[in-house]
């Protein structure tokens, strides 16, 4: 996950939600960041990982590792980014993508906490970033909801001293490396001894990596290029109660009308453009999330992948979803690791791969469905009215579409590059589109 970073594409994931305001503004209209603030450091020994850098050893002292911060300034991370008129969605867009695109530095914890203020009827934006080694989106959403109250006069505890561990030596570091490359070798030592068993385990391994990776290619889009630096952000608002019946209707996931809503925006995309689309099929690269923990208590990343075929070719909005569902099932059985996982921790050869992200065939789309919480909740006293997720892109994925349910809400956030998908709006309101007629397909059935 830090390879991409060398590359221009920072793994960055986030999600920016509306406040209710009333409560964080003064009667001069400012806003209110030292009362927020106070909130955040707060919680933060719930959350170790952001009072931590990322330090990499140097030659042959072991692979980067997390170390407390010999000191950690609250002021560089939670910060005060007002609105310049008009304060509309389509600048509010913006600035979230210019907050995205602000690096954030190795020299501090890597995360940051934008609040917007200027938003009409006295709302107030938020955008929180973090990189992807600290969390995936299981646990992002329970990273976020570490700060997050079920009730809007939830009491403040002060915050507790902080003191640093201190930094292992190099000699602790050095022999710590040692100790795991000697683990290394009895671990590959002990898989020679006992070839029927490593045998029996690469046998049970391979159709999953043989129908993810290997078996069948991505077709060749006009929105599969290497991408650039910026990004444009699209969002969709729909009802998680209109999705659930959806897919109770016609014996489907949540996840398949995500995806059947999917295929239809990129139908319309394609289309717009003058690309053929009979008999087109194109692939959703789709994270699985491997969490074991309960529900809220996700913690790092624990993730799997599968690739699931999209019937871009098929213009009825129903039968697209019955051959999606037919689709994700199967696909279900297949679930793998990620490329990197696979590849152990030969950084050469993750290197190698990174690189070839720009050239890779394997999918077409990165499609996310993330759950949150499903009620209402309050940061430092004001209501979260709504919360949109934000994926990174990396290599030739030019788009990327991620999906938060909050609050009987079902919001949908796309993440496309700006120079490859300047027409994102196309391919968003074809989601819409999609949704729609799923949903007035429900009522006929009805």
């Amino acid at each position: 996950m830090l390879w991409p970073d060398d590359l221009g594409w920072p793994e960055v994931i986030g999600a920016f939600a509306i406040l209710d305001g009333t409560g964080l503004l003064d009667p001069d209209g400012r806003f209110r960041v030292e009362a927020v603030r106070e909130v955040i450091g707060s919680r933060l020994p719930q959350v170790p990982r952001f009072r931590q850098l990322l330090y990499t050893p140097r030659w042959g002292l072991g692979r980067p590792l997390w170390v407390d911060a010999r000191f950690f300034d609250l002021t560089e991370h939670v910060r005060v980014r007002p609105f310049a008129a008009p304060p509309d969605e389509v600048r509010l867009l913006r600035t979230v993508e210019y907050v995205r695109a602000l690096p954030l530095s190795r020299s501090r914890p890597l995360w940051e906490m934008w609040f917007l203020p200027g938003l009409a009827d006295d709302r107030v934006a938020m955008f929180i970033k973090v990189h992807h080694t600290i969390a995936d989106g299981p646990a992002g959403v329970t990273l976020l909801g570490t700060f997050l109250d079920l009730s809007a006069d939830a009491p403040t505890t002060p915050a507790r001293p902080w003191t640093p561990v201190p930094m292992p030596s190099s000699r602790n570091l050095f022999e710590d490396n040692l100790r795991r490359r000697v683990q290394a070798a009895e671990g590959t030592l002990s898989q020679l001894r006992r070839p029927a068993t490593t045998l029996h385990q690469a046998r049970e391994r391979w159709p999953a990596v043989r129908e993810n990776y290997l078996k069948g290619r991505a077709p060749r889009t006009s929105f599969n290029i290497p991408i650039g630096q910026h990004r444009r952000l699209a969002v969709i608002r729909s009802s998680l109660d209109a999705a659930k019946q959806i897919a109770h209707h016609h014996d489907a996931k949540l996840n398949d009308v995500l995806m059947s809503a999917t295929a239809g925006g990129l139908r319309e995309l394609l289309r717009s453009r003058g690309e053929l689309v009979e008999d087109l099929v194109l692939r959703a690269f789709v994270p699985v999330s491997l969490h074991q923990e309960e529900p809220g208590k996700a913690r790092g990343n624990q993730g799997g992948l599968m690739f699931v075929p999209l019937p871009i070719g098929e213009p009825d909005p129903i039968r697209r979803l019955r051959l999606i569902a037919e689709a994700s099932a199967r696909q279900k059985k297949y679930v793998v690791g990620a490329p990197e996982g696979i590849l152990g921790r030969n950084r050469v050869l993750q290197r190698v791969m990174t690189r070839g992200l720009a050239r890779q065939r394997w999918a077409n789309v990165y499609v996310a469905n993330i759950f949150g919480h499903p009620m209402p909740l309050y940061l430092a006293g004001a209501r979260i009215t709504e919360i949109f997720p934000v994926v990174p892109l990396i290599g030739n994925f030019t788009l990327a579409v991620a999906a938060l349910s909050y609050a009987e809400q079902l919001n949908i956030t796309v993440v496309a590059d700006a120079n490859a998908c300047p027409d994102v709006d196309v391919f968003a309101q074809g989601v819409r589109d999609s949704l729609q007629a799923l949903s007035s397909s429900q009522h006929l059935l009805a």
